[in-house]
């Protein structure tokens, strides 16, 4: 074993390269990827006669750049998609129709299909019965409106 890797550095060092990304897989961390494309780097190194040092040398600082200078931009630009906003918080921006006349203590709205209590977002606002209005926050159970611009 250890003559057949003497004698096909490259074959041993794709093998590699092989092996780490298809663990790669599995950790979806992309650091595996890093030292699987050093290994690339490597078994193109000595595909052309490199020495095994140099091959190491040049599998190091491949894996390390790719690690320190690639990855990050990489995992930033996976991660930064939009969220997914569930729940009240999902309500914030909607319209709804006012179903029993709202002021700042109480009334009727219906909001997604649902009926919610609601209170208006100042104290001198009211809105009457089929008034479209805009959910500014979520307070508990109550859905804080304001008229909606058109």
């Amino acid at each position: 074993m250890i003559d057949w890797i003497q004698d096909h550095p490259a074959a041993t060092w794709l093998g590699l390269a092989v092996v780490l990304a298809a663990v790669e897989v599995f950790s979806l961390d992309l650091v595996l990827l890093m030292f699987a494309l050093g290994a690339v780097a490597a078994a193109i190194a000595t595909g052309f006669g490199a020495p095994l040092w140099l091959a190491i040398l040049l599998f190091t600082v491949v894996a390390v750049a790719l690690l320190y200078f690639v990855r990050p931009p990489i995992v930033q630009r996976l991660h930064a998609g939009p969220t997914l906003t569930t729940g009240h918080a999902a309500l914030v921006g909607r319209s709804g129709v006012v179903l029993e006349p709202v002021d700042k203590r109480n009334g009727r709205v219906q909001l997604a299909g649902e009926v919610w209590s609601a209170r208006s977002a100042e104290e001198d606002q009211t809105f009457d019965t089929g008034t479209e209005v805009l959910v500014t926050r979520i307070d508990g159970a109550t859905a804080v409106v304001t008229i909606k611009e058109s």
